[in-house]
C-alpha cells in the first residue's frame, strides 16, 4: 500500500492531476469534439453526468481500464488512440514527452483553437470543399515558410491528391 509521501512522489495526491490523466482527458475531449459530440451525450452513453466527462476530460477525475474500453468503443477508436501522441488526422507521431506536464499552448492538439477547426473541418459534408480548405492550408503555410526562408520547404508528394485522379 503506498504511503501518503509514496503517492506525492508518484504524481498523485495533493499535487494536482498526473500528467499522463490530463493527457488521456485531453484525447477524449479531442475524439469527442471531433465527432461532435456533446459532454451530455458522451454522458448518456456512458451512464454518466456531463460533469463526470468533464471530470475525465480534465484529468481531474482519472478513468478506468473498463470505462476507457468503453469510451474508446463509443468514440469508434482503440484504447491506444489515448495514450498516442498521433494526430487524429494521421499526421507523424508529435514529440512530447508523456512524463511532462504540457500547457495547451505547447500541445497544439490540445488547442481550443484546433479541436474547433477539426471539428468544423469534418462538418463539411462535401469531400471536394474539405479537399480544397485542406489544400489552401498547405499552400498558405508553404508560402509562410518560402517568405521566411525560401530554402526551408521540400515540397512533399500529395498521396491523397493521386489516390483521388
Amino acid at each position: 500500500m503506498l504511503r501518503r509521501s509514496d503517492r506525492s512522489r508518484s504524481g498523485h495526491g495533493d499535487n494536482g492531476p498526473h500528467p499522463i490523466d490530463v493527457h488521456v482527458g485531453a484525447r477524449v475531449r479531442l475524439r469527442r469534439n471531433m465527432l461532435g459530440l456533446s459532454q451530455e451525450k458522451l454522458g448518456e452513453a456512458l451512464g454518466l453526468t456531463f460533469q463526470q466527462i468533464q471530470k475525465y476530460e480534465r484529468g481531474a477525475n482519472r478513468i478506468g481500464a473498463s470505462r476507457l474500453l468503453e469510451i474508446g468503443r463509443i468514440l469508434g477508436v482503440p484504447v491506444a488512440f489515448f495514450y498516442d501522441d498521433v494526430d487524429p488526422v494521421n499526421a507523424p507521431p508529435i514529440p512530447v514527452g508523456f512524463g511532462e506536464a504540457s500547457s495547451a499552448e505547447d500541445d497544439h492538439l490540445r488547442s481550443e483553437e484546433t479541436v474547433d477547426l477539426v471539428a468544423s473541418y469534418y462538418a463539411i459534408r462535401s469531400d471536394k470543399v474539405r479537399r480544397s480548405l485542406f489544400e489552401l492550408a498547405k499552400t498558405l503555410w508553404e508560402r509562410e515558410q518560402l517568405a521566411t526562408n525560401p530554402l526551408a520547404v521540400k515540397k512533399p508528394k500529395d498521396t491523397h491528391a493521386a489516390k483521388n485522379r
